[in-house]
């Protein structure tokens, strides 16, 4: 029995529900919560009953993003109910989606997507009278001015409602069929000539070639075409038979049936039913890709170690209307040894994990406003909110900067601080890659500027990976097959209805970071979004060589604590960074404590180095180039930079000996020796300017030089020298000379210069902008199923005729009310009261009173279910329950 025959032998004779309302009414406990699963949107704020529910899955926002969320065979599906008649049978969508061939995939797919329709309130009816919600007929069925999705155009009834009745029987006259006596019978009897196909085939028999040309360009979609007003005589055979009808001047239409007969009865050209294979590009040893993975990851974390040691003393201008500028991404890039497309990555990445911020308090007050108002109702405002104040009127500019989330992030082992970037990468919404594009009004998209927040961003990179994941372990899918599942699963995206077009063969993907994408172009930004998904997965090592890694699956559980603040959401965020973490520390090097020095005056780190040996190293050398080794040199100008930070050359030489496992080369220890016997010989200190120096030899050699004139110098003693320049412009001066100068503060003591790490306040990290509702968890299914079931019993609960209040609610006198909800109190009985809150919102509710006292009654709303209390002065009056007739049960 095939599976079309077994969906209408399990469905039953009866028309089913009336609306869908009673449709709803009639699920058990467990489908209306699957619906509230798969359309949270419904859910806020709950509804008081069905009838509510159904209303509000029937508005428009909530119908056009359920359609957004269906694959591309149940829109099919609704497409095809959109231009069948309403109501429809299960079997006129079969041969609609099928044709008058069959299709045995169609048949097998089809009734779990009318199944899954139903389960998501579009579809409701019985089996013989299926009909699709109102709105979503409206956005799917064709116009006057445009098509259908499907390429059909209205019906011949819709397109001749305007036509006099004349020029109806003209038409029934050409095409060969009798005359009628009235308008409808005329158009019922065209309808039946278009929708048999051997009559039409025996109409196209005397037609010109030129007219079966013009159909053929029609019948696919879009129907419609313009003609003059002489048409030609090809036309002119169309038009008279009324395979052409008038839609507005100079516009004429191919009619559904018609369109539907040349088709062989199809709705689409092609019924997509099976969802695309992801085909396997390369095949890998699991080892190797783990391996790639874990070496890329160790890069991802130098790479945003160094952008945050660049910015550690304070980093670029923010921008007035916020972001980064070009010239600083320019030189953001240089720094990474990056391209600026990817460099800004990185910064946007930092910036996510809240790592990076605006040190102003003003730029992120979008962010955190609500958390940190300027003022609190006291006048109190807190050391932030003034700095952030001081800073806007004296003009200072505001500069990105580390957040102390920095110091507490480098601080964690490796796996661990790329589990903390993962956290933020994942469910992120802000995409880098449309960094340089336009947005809507024409601007320029810039780094950490406003404009960047895309809602499909996380499920498309989530789908990407769970899509990887379901290949073997060690295959890499191919980029072109991977986006045409994607497109299968999600064809509608935030564009309106989809219209059906041709679509050019892809032979493959190259996929390109960066470069932006039209603001108004969903389908292209669905496109970069998976490109750049696969690009930056390999850049962070989720994959390796283009395949899943084995910690990248892990990232695949619950989402983590970016996506909320509940308290088991954090949980599951932190146990699933725990177990990365664990998975990704076999494949991180451990950090050495010591390097390799050579003669040539360089210093070779084999793998990554323990946290306070890189910093120090970083200040006495110059990092010459990175890999799997990193090479330091050694330069007069870099020991001077050790020099000026405080150390000795004592401390230097041991310094070096403690760390490095081949002998200190002579040539360094000269190096050292011979920097530190001239640094400080000169002095510079704060009077204009001066140079102090114990040998006058040195001072005659500076004076005498050339380069010395711009410094303005003037010899005041024989071991003091004045400049007109400031002592930093001087100290610049005399080390381009080849001085090795040294600052002295105002007692004559040596300066040290350490670097002064510049930090934001604390700051929340940017949260991502949620594509509609959170998915609901059980709890509040369970709660809201039940809240529904409540106020819906409450709500068809008979009660007898009271004189009604405006709206509806009953109206009694006060001493009637009174009176009557002790007497329900006393019996236990329930009762309707009008109810009018503060706010002046009016509602019925089923109330059963437990007490009465204080001017208040106190209990039992079968509405809310739960007990509540409410004032006497508030209730408008009170209505008995009408009697049940024999055999009902009465309202609890």
């Amino acid at each position: 029995m095939s599976a079309e025959q077994q969906h209408r032998d399990g469905q039953a004779a009866d028309p089913g529900p009336r609306s869908l309302a009673q449709a709803l009414r009639e699920r058990d406990d467990a489908s209306l919560g699957a619906l509230l699963r798969s359309r949270p949107d419904l859910l806020h704020p709950v509804p008081t009953d069905v009838t509510q529910l159904a209303t509000r899955a029937g508005t428009r926002a909530s119908v056009l993003r359920a359609l957004e969320h269906l694959d591309r065979f149940a829109l099919q599906a609704a497409e095809a109910l959109a231009v069948a008649p309403d109501p429809a049978s299960y079997q006129e969508l079969l041969d609609l989606l099928a044709g008058d061939d069959g299709d045995e995939e169609v048949a097998g797919a089809l009734p779990a997507t009318v199944a899954l329709l139903r389960e998501r309130a579009l579809v409701w009816g019985g089996e013989d009278r299926l009909r699709l919600v109102r709105t979503a007929r409206e956005l799917l069925a064709p116009s006057a001015s445009h098509s259908s999705p499907t390429g059909l155009g209205p019906s011949v009834a819709e397109a001749t409602s305007g036509m006099s009745p004349g020029r109806i029987q003209a038409i029934l006259t050409a095409a060969g069929l009798p005359h009628t006596h009235d308008t409808v019978s005329a158009v019922a009897a065209l309808s039946g000539l278009f929708a048999d196909r051997e009559r039409v085939a025996e109409l196209l028999e005397g037609a010109p070639e030129a007219s079966r040309e013009v159909l053929t360009r029609l019948v696919w979609g879009p129907p419609y075409g313009q003609v003059t007003a002489e048409p030609a005589a090809h036309l002119r055979w169309l038009l008279d038979r009324g395979l052409l009808l008038p839609t507005t001047p100079g516009t004429v239409v191919l009619p559904r049936e018609a369109a539907l007969s040349l088709r062989g009865g199809r709705a689409h050209r092609v019924p997509e039913p099976t969802r695309p294979q992801v085909a396997v590009a390369a095949g890998r040893k699991p080892q190797v890709v783990d391996a790639a993975a874990g070496g890329q990851a160790l890069a991802a974390l130098d790479t945003v170690e160094e952008l945050l040691r660049s910015w550690d003393e304070g980093g670029p201008a923010v921008l007035r209307a916020g972001g980064l500028s070009i010239r600083d991404l320019k030189r953001t890039a240089t720094v990474l040894e990056v391209p600026e497309p990817v460099a800004a990555f990185w910064v946007e990445l930092a910036y996510a994990a809240g790592l990076i911020a605006s040190d102003g308090g003003y730029v992120e007050e979008h962010h955190d406003r609500h958390d940190r108002p300027d003022a609190d109702a006291e006048g109190y405002e807190d050391e932030e909110t003034r700095d952030a104040r001081t800073r806007r009127r004296s003009g200072e500019a505001e500069h990105y900067a580390p957040t102390p989330e920095y110091d507490a992030w480098r601080d964690l082992p490796p796996a661990e601080r790329w589990a903390w970037l993962l956290e933020a990468w994942l469910p992120g919404t802000r995409a880098p890659g449309l960094i340089g594009g336009r947005d809507g009004r024409d601007r320029t998209l810039s780094a950490l500027g406003p404009g960047l927040d895309r809602s499909p961003a996380p499920e498309v990179r989530r789908r990407v990976l769970e899509l990887m994941a379901g290949l073997e372990p060690g295959q890499a899918p191919d980029p072109a097959t991977l986006l045409e599942r994607l497109r299968w699963e999600r064809p509608l995206r935030s564009a309106g209805p989809r219209r059906e077009q041709p679509e050019p063969p892809r032979t493959g993907v190259r996929p390109a970071y960066g470069g932006g994408v039209a603001a108004n172009d969903p389908e292209a930004l669905r496109t970069k979004l998976t490109e750049w998904a696969l690009l930056e997965a390999e850049m962070l090592g989720v994959t390796g060589r283009g395949a899943l890694a084995t910690h990248g699956r892990a990232l695949l559980g619950a989402e983590g604590r970016s996506e909320g603040a509940g308290a088991g959401t954090a949980a599951a965020g932190s146990a699933r960074a725990a177990v990365v973490a664990a998975l990704l520390a076999p494949l991180l090097p451990e950090p050495l404590d010591h390097v390799l020095l050579q003669a040539d005056l360089t210093a070779v780190a084999p793998g990554p180095l323990v946290r306070p040996l890189a910093e120090a190293l970083g200040v006495l050398a110059d990092v010459e180039s990175k890999g799997g080794a990193t090479v330091y040199r050694f330069t007069p100008g870099s020991v001077r930079r050790a020099l000026d930070a405080g150390r000795s050359a004592t401390e230097l030489h041991a310094f070096l000996d403690r760390h490095s496992r081949t002998p200190v080369p002579q040539p360094l220890t000269y190096l050292i020796d011979d920097v530190a016997r001239r640094h400080g010989l000169l002095r510079v200190g704060a009077a204009s300017s001066y140079v102090r120096c114990d040998d006058e030899s040195v001072l005659d050699e500076i004076l005498a030089d050339r380069r010395a004139t711009a410094l303005r110098l003037r010899r005041l003693a024989p071991t003091v020298v004045a400049a007109q320049a400031d002592p930093r412009t001087l100290i610049e001066g005399l080390r381009a000379m080849g001085f090795a100068p040294a600052a002295e503060s105002a007692e004559g003591d040596v300066m040290i210069a350490r670097p002064h790490a510049h930090r934001t306040p604390p700051r929340t990290p940017p949260a991502p902008v949620p594509d509609g509702p959170p998915a609901p968890d059980t709890t509040l299914l369970t709660a809201a199923v039940r809240a529904v079931r409540a106020g819906d019993r409450a709500a068809t609960a008979p009660r007898k005729e009271t004189p009604q209040a405006p709206g509806g609610l009953p109206r009694t006198s006060p001493a009637d009310t009174l009176a009557t909800v002790q007497a329900a109190a006393m019996t236990g009985e329930s009762v309707w009261i009008g109810h009018v809150n503060a706010e002046g919102a009016a509602s019925q509710r089923l109330l059963a009173p437990l007490r009465v006292e204080g001017g208040y009654v106190t209990g039992y709303d079968h509405t809310a279910d739960e007990v509540r209390t409410y004032a006497l002065h508030r209730i408008t009056g009170v209505a008995e329950l009408a009697d049940e007739p024999d055999g009902a049960e009465p309202a609890r």
